[in-house]
C-alpha cells in the first residue's frame, strides 16, 4: 500500500481526476493528498474529497502564489475550508521560496507564520515548501513551534544535514521523482532513517509534456518506492509499509481516515 503525501490534482476536471485515481489504484495507492496553493485551489482540493474516499486535502497558500498578507479575512477563509470536512488532513502547501522573482520576503514570512498558527490552532500537520531558504524555513518552524504539529518537508532535494535538522524538529522527509535521477539525492536518501520518510509525486497537469503518458501521476509512487528500496537495500514491501505507517503517524488523530482506506484495500485484495 502506498500514500501520495502531496499532489495538485485540482487543476484537472473531475473525470480526469478519477482516471488518475484509477491508475493509482492499479499500483496499490490507497490515498492521495491534494494540496492547495491559493484560497481558491484549497477550496477545490477540499471539494475533490467528495469524489473518492481515496482523495484527501491540504489547505494553504504557496509562497509563490502570495498576492497579499494573510490578514484576518484570508485566515478565516482558510480556517473555514480546513474545517469544512474531516478529509482536510494537513495545512499545505506553505513555506518560503527565495528564488529570484518570488513575492516579497516580508509577505512570505508573514504568510508562513500565520499558516503555522492555523495548523497549531487546528492541530493539523504542515507540509512545507523550501527553496533556497532552508535555514530560514527551519528558523521559522522553531520560532513558531511548528514541531507541536509536525509534518513533512515537501519534495526534498537538500543535503543530509538539512534532513537531519528537519527530522530533529519532528518532521518527515518527503521524497519524490527527483530520487529517480539525482545522484546526490540518492546518496542522501540511502542514509535517511526509514522511519522518517514519506513519499509523494507532486503531481499536477503537465501540458508542456506532449506525451500524456509521461505526465507525473500518483501511480509513479511505485517507481519511487522501488528506487528507495534499492538505495536502502530493503524489500520494497517494507518501504511501502513503513512509509504508509509514517504518514499515519504524522497525521495523528486524522489517521483514522487512512485506517479505513487500508481496510477497504485489504478487502478488495482478498
Amino acid at each position: 500500500m502506498l500514500i501520495d503525501t502531496h499532489c495538485h490534482l485540482d487543476g484537472f476536471s473531475d473525470d480526469e481526476v478519477m482516471t488518475v485515481v484509477e491508475r493509482a489504484e492499479s499500483v496499490g495507492v490507497i490515498a492521495i493528498v491534494n494540496a492547495g496553493v491559493t484560497v481558491e485551489s484549497s477550496g477545490r482540493c477540499a471539494e475533490l474529497t467528495g469524489l473518492s474516499m481515496k482523495l484527501l486535502a491540504g489547505v494553504g497558500i504557496h509562497p509563490m502564489d502570495l498576492t497579499q498578507m494573510v490578514d484576518e479575512y484570508v485566515y478565516e477563509r482558510l480556517h473555514a475550508i480546513a474545517t469544512s470536512t474531516d478529509r482536510v488532513v494537513v495545512i499545505s502547501e506553505i513555506g518560503l521560496d527565495f528564488m529570484e522573482g518570488m513575492p516579497d520576503r516580508e509577505m512570505q514570512y508573514q504568510a508562513f507564520r500565520q499558516q503555522i498558527k492555523l495548523a497549531r490552532e487546528l492541530k493539523k500537520p504542515i507540509v512545507f515548501h523550501s527553496r533556497e531558504a532552508h535555514d530560514d524555513v527551519l528558523k521559522v518552524l522553531r520560532e513558531e513551534r511548528a514541531y507541536e504539529v509536525g509534518g513533512a518537508m515537501h519534495y526534498f532535494q537538500a543535503d543530509l544535514q538539512t534532513a537531519r535538522e528537519a527530522i530533529d524538529l519532528g518532521f518527515y522527509i518527503s521524497l519524490a521523482k527527483p530520487l529517480l535521477r539525482q545522484l546526490e539525492l540518492q546518496e542522501v536518501a540511502a542514509q535517511l532513517p526509514l522511519d522518517h520518510i514519506v513519499l509523494e509525486t507532486d503531481s499536477a497537469p503537465q501540458p508542456f509534456k506532449r506525451n500524456r503518458d509521461r505526465w507525473t501521476e500518483p501511480r509513479n509512487l511505485k517507481d519511487i518506492s522501488e528506487k528507495l528500496a534499492q538505495l536502502q537495500r530493503r524489500d520494497v514491501e517494507e518501504i511501502q509499509a513503513t512509509t504508509t505507517a509514517n504518514f499515519k503517524r504524522m497525521l495523528g488523530p486524522s489517521s483514522l481516515v487512512i485506517s479505513s482506506l487500508e481496510q477497504a484495500h485489504t478487502q478488495e485484495s482478498v
